[in-house]
């Protein structure tokens, strides 16, 4: 398997990521090829499809070891469900698969080709082992069953967002990042009303509480840079 691209966006750890693709469409993200796939003609006709399919590496979480059951977070944490009954990242074989919406596609400049996409849940300098079309009249199947994934995919929170903090967000960022955490960061298990949980995002930390229903932002701080 050889790695084909890395992506850049602003999710420099783990925590914070969005859980499934598709579910924070606001925020951008780069996939900028390896020097050997570097060609234009490598993406020729890319411009007649809206989504793509990555298959990348969950290179964050790999492991000698598998277990044929996991917890997944949106249960709670304490409920078993077996590997290939969910999207843990924690396989035999540590591949996601994501879709993502095509936004733009840069045929100039240094690292061009450059395809920018919308709804990516992966960390800053995943690597990736293919990119494919999604084609929708074939992988697109109406009425087909989410599980357990879907029912616990309708949580949101209200996120209260202090003008003070809003503002320490670059204006193009503050739409995603409301977005995400209005999906609830938090490990599905933990709900301390007093924990103060904070995650990387882009050049920010950003520190919030939560309620039951209510996420308040308490702090938007830069990263110390050395």
């Amino acid at each position: 398997m050889k790695i084909i691209a890395h992506i850049q966006n602003d999710f420099p750890a783990k925590f914070g990521i969005p859980r499934q693709s598709g579910l924070v469409t606001s925020l951008r993200s780069q996939i900028l090829f390896t020097p050997e796939y570097r060609n234009p003609d490598a993406v020729r006709g890319l411009e007649g499809f809206s989504h793509l399919w990555l298959l990348w590496e969950f290179s964050a979480s790999r492991s000698s070891k598998w277990s044929p059951t996991v917890r997944p977070p949106r249960l709670g944490g304490n409920i078993r469900m077996g590997v290939f009954a969910t999207r843990s990242p924690f396989r035999p074989n540590p591949i996601g698969l994501s879709v993502v919406r095509i936004e733009q596609l840069l045929l100039q400049g240094k690292h061009a080709p450059v395809i920018e996409v919308s709804g990516a849940d992966l960390m800053n300098g995943t690597p990736i082992y293919d990119i494919k079309p999604y084609l929708p009249h074939i992988d697109s199947i109406p009425g087909a069953k989410g599980g357990f994934a879907a029912e616990a995919a309708e949580h949101r929170l209200q996120v209260i967002f202090p003008d003070a903090w809003l503002k320490q967000v670059p204006a193009h960022l503050r739409e995603g990042l409301t977005e995400l955490l209005a999906q609830d960061p938090r490990p599905s298990y933990q709900h301390d009303p007093t924990r103060v949980y904070g995650f990387f995002f882009g050049q920010l930390e950003v520190q919030f509480t939560v309620q039951e229903d209510d996420l308040t932002v308490v702090s938007v701080t830069p990263v110390q840079k050395g």
